[in-house]
């Protein structure tokens, strides 16, 4: 398996919710939305949006995802979104799917947002490499077929009420996460400073997968070297140049976050998930785990608990 899709594999979106707007002549409006990933299809006609410094043109045809925003702002072209209106109220309360933005002129453009939410601890570390706007989808030969699709498929689940509905428009936006993913990767130039460009490193991708797929093991660092084919001198190097820290130093971090999964799922006892991350013991766990959280595994645990009954 290949190491994006080996980090992805306990990365889950949830929640996912989706509108289509409408807007009408000089439309704005802003979004205030936490811990969740936005998307956008352009359907017709254009539009600016802005994401702090992040400022893009988006037409009809273009992919757009919004990786770790707080707030953005979406207009008309040829208007600045100085007068931009709150819409998390109305989305909040839309029933039908669909909102008209109006501007008191002709449509000029439809957009369909999609947002959910998703394990903060698992994602972390990649949404902090991420830029505030990911780059459309645009293969010309491609891209409107994409979105075809999408809709259909976002129209049929709407117009019933089967068995796995939640389940399928869930995974349906972890397609779209991984695609916009997957094309800013293959795009990442090679003197940029960021990890993910490991991904397309053909020694440290073979690293990176083997400690996602079996954390548990007793990985060293000439296992990990041996893994990527390498020396043990260069693949630490290289390791730690591309991903900004040393091998066993992410895959400490990587361990302790998979705890901190399962501990919220509440389904394995703390000794036994001592044993899924690659602890020898409990103590050991729970002292690893407490310098990072703060709290040992069975706080974390009863205090998650506490705050979701809450």
């Amino acid at each position: 398996m290949d190491a994006l899709s080996v980090l992805l594999q306990n990365v889950h979106l949830f929640e996912t919710k989706y509108y289509r707007l409408n807007g009408n002549g000089n439309w704005s409006y802003s979004i205030t939305r936490k811990d969740t990933l936005l998307f956008y299809l352009v359907m017709s006609g254009s539009f600016c949006i802005d994401v702090g410094n992040g400022l893009r043109q988006a037409h009809a045809g273009d992919i757009i995802m919004i990786p770790n925003a707080y707030q953005h702002v979406s207009y008309a072209l040829n208007h600045n979104g100085n007068d931009a209106k709150p819409l998390d109220e109305m989305l909040t309360h839309c029933k039908e799917h669909t909102l008209e933005i109006d501007g008191d002129g002709e449509p000029n453009s439809s957009l369909i947002l999609i947002e959910c939410k998703y394990d903060k601890e698992m994602i972390r570390p990649l949404l902090s490499m991420l830029p505030s706007i990911l780059p459309e989808i645009n293969d010309k030969s491609g891209r409107f077929e994409v979105i075809d699709v999408e809709i259909k498929l976002l129209t049929l689940e709407a117009e019933s009420e089967r068995m796995g509905k939640t389940a399928i428009i869930n995974h349906w936006a972890s397609i779209m996460m991984i695609e916009c993913l997957r094309v800013y990767i293959e795009k990442l130039p090679e003197a940029t400073e960021n990890w993910l460009k490991a991904m397309k490193d053909p020694f440290l991708t073979k690293a990176l997968a083997a400690m996602h797929e079996a954390p548990s093991q007793n990985w060293t660092i000439h296992r990990l070297a041996e893994t990527a084919g390498m020396s043990r001198s260069s693949f630490a190097q290289r390791f730690k140049d591309t991903v900004g820290v040393p091998p066993l130093t992410y895959l400490i971090d990587y361990r302790l976050r998979l705890a901190a999964r399962y501990l919220r799922l509440q389904q394995n006892s703390i000794s036994r998930i001592s044993e899924l991350v690659g602890y020898a013991s409990d103590s050991t766990f729970s002292q690893a785990f407490k310098r990072v959280y703060g709290v040992s595994p069975k706080a974390y645990r009863q205090q998650y608990r506490q705050q979701n009954i809450a």
